[in-house]
């Protein structure tokens, strides 16, 4: 490799593309999404329809299964107030999960937050209030989660027990755990676990779905606590975000990015931690939610820098993990509140209004990648091998303080005829929000207003033949690159010239 600055603000780097390279693409295993009450909302299923159907991702996770919005626990009490049975209500459940498996996802269960009615306390989080206390009566917790897989296995059959289960959310943060109470949360995974166990041994469990808040002690002491208790344990999950503490101006944070060489330091010690017991090594690690900031009022979300990072991210992390769920797929979630505007640092890949942010195109452009032999993997590209050609994503992140363009030149091992079709996602090309930002920031687009914006948010399509052993490709700052290289298969029809068809000459009339 040959990297230098040349003059202006150009950087130049030069590959070979004859290598034989280890690269997991996990991009579409799991996908986050908001509470999941919010899943009977034709805006959302829109938003998941349009993701399924350029991205398509396996599995989704999402807050807010047994929160009072799904109505799933019960209880039937007489006109004296005394409990006469519980029941369980599945309707809502069924409308949602049926609604997911038709778009072909998957639900990836987080078994939370506490049903009110069977809580120890009142803490709860979000203006949907999520209770975050324990149960007051484990027993009770675990015949709302045994019903509920029952439920599940009856409803979809053996498709059900394929259907991963995590015990919670965050239970390091006291905001999601009462106390963030470590001894309470290895109790309420023991209960749970088992209890799962017991309705089919095929669902697999795990946890502790921690993020990166003394993460090394949680990780140590719930590996110790599974194995000196014979806990059932499938794989280990936790959450990976990569920004400093935002500075906050309004309802809107500005963070700044983790420097690249640390932006997967948190997978990589959960990855040793747990290769460190003989009983769990090289168990799987699924980063149940991923993304550069942890608020949903982050307009970086929004913007072509995030795209590139994400592009990194997804070059790496599979190296350690077996899935990692981008922390949204839509913007249609609430936890701080119904948003403002359409660009307002939401999570997710797709706007309200149905506008693809150029984040979604990250996921696509890995999701294209299909199969293949990698022949090259560096720290701004991929390259795959396929039959016949080749295919790739190259990714430019330019930071304001460089803004370089990048030229990456990759040569080949073998020469010949060939077209390199390319797909470019960048601040001119497909950046709604630079032109939502340009038209006066409307708070609620017109019709018009958002028929332009999505027809803003599309890649520009290029192509050029390449006759030997190598091609480049030039990248603005912040673009995000997706590319094939294919044989060229003639099929001219008789008479038809395409030079002769774009060299057509033309009289000037002018008055003397």
């Amino acid at each position: 490799m040959l990297s230098k600055k040349i003059a202006g603000s150009n950087m130049k780097k030069q590959y070979t593309a004859n290598q034989s390279v280890t690269f997991n693409n996990n991009a579409t295993f799991c996908v986050g999404t908001g509470r999941l009450g919010l899943g009977l909302q034709k805006e959302y299923i829109d938003q998941l329809r349009l993701v399924q159907s350029e991205i398509g991702f396996k599995h989704m996770r999402g807050h807010g299964l047994f929160n009072e919005d799904l109505a799933i626990y019960q209880e039937r009490r007489g006109f004296d107030g005394v409990l006469q049975a519980v029941e369980y209500n599945f309707t809502y459940l069924d409308l949602l999960f049926d609604s997911w498996l038709e778009l072909g996802i998957k639900p990836f269960i987080e078994l939370g937050f506490m049903p009110h009615a069977i809580a120890s306390g009142t803490q709860d989080v979000f203006y949907w209030k999520g209770n975050v206390t324990p149960p007051r009566d484990y027993a009770d917790w675990a015949a709302l989660v045994q019903a509920t897989l029952r439920h599940l296995l009856i409803r979809y059959g053996d498709t059900a027990a394929t259907f991963p289960v995590e015990v919670w959310n965050e239970p390091n943060l006291g905001g999601f755990w009462k106390d963030a109470d470590r001894a309470e949360y290895f109790k309420l995974y023991d209960v749970t676990a088992r209890a799962v166990k017991e309705v089919d041994a095929r669902f697999r469990i795990g946890g502790p779905a921690i993020c990166g808040v003394d993460d090394t002690t949680w990780m140590r002491d719930f590996l110790d606590y599974v194995r000196d208790n014979a806990v059932p344990l499938d794989f280990i999950t936790r959450h990976l975000y990569d920004i400093s503490l935002p500075v906050t101006d309004g309802r809107y944070g500005y963070p700044t990015l983790t420097p690249l060489r640390l932006a997967t330091g948190e997978t990589e010690r959960t990855r040793a931690i747990i290769d460190d017991y003989d009983e769990f090594r090289g168990m799987e690690i699924h980063v149940t939610e991923f993304n550069t900031s942890y608020s949903p009022r982050t307009p970086l979300h929004d913007t072509n820098i995030n795209a590139a990072y994400i592009c990194y991210l997804l070059s790496k992390l599979g190296d350690d993990c077996a899935s990692y769920s981008y922390w949204t797929f839509g913007d249609i979630f609430e936890e701080q509140g119904v948003p403002f505007t359409p660009f307002h640092g939401g999570f997710g890949l797709v706007a309200n209004g149905g506008i693809p942010k150029p984040t979604f195109y990250a996921f696509k452009f890995f999701s294209d990648l299909g199969d293949g032999d990698c022949v090259l993997r560096t720290d701004d590209c991929i390259v795959l091998k396929t039959d016949g050609g080749y295919r790739g994503v190259a990714w430019n992140i330019s930071p304001a303080s460089e803004r370089d363009d990048l030229e990456i030149t990759v040569a080949l091992p073998d020469a010949a005829e060939r077209v390199l079709v390319t797909r470019t996602v960048d601040e001119t090309t497909c950046n709604p929000l630079k032109l939502w930002h340009d038209i006066g920031e409307p708070q609620y687009p017109s019709k018009s207003q958002t028929e332009l914006l999505r027809a803003s948010a599309k890649p520009l399509i290029a192509s050029q033949p390449v006759t030997g052993a190598e091609f480049t490709l030039t990248l603005n700052p912040n673009a995000i690159v997706y590319f094939e290289l294919s044989p060229v298969v003639s099929e001219t029809d008789w008479g038809f010239d395409y030079e002769r068809s774009v060299a057509v000459e033309y009289t000037v009339f002018t008055d003397r």
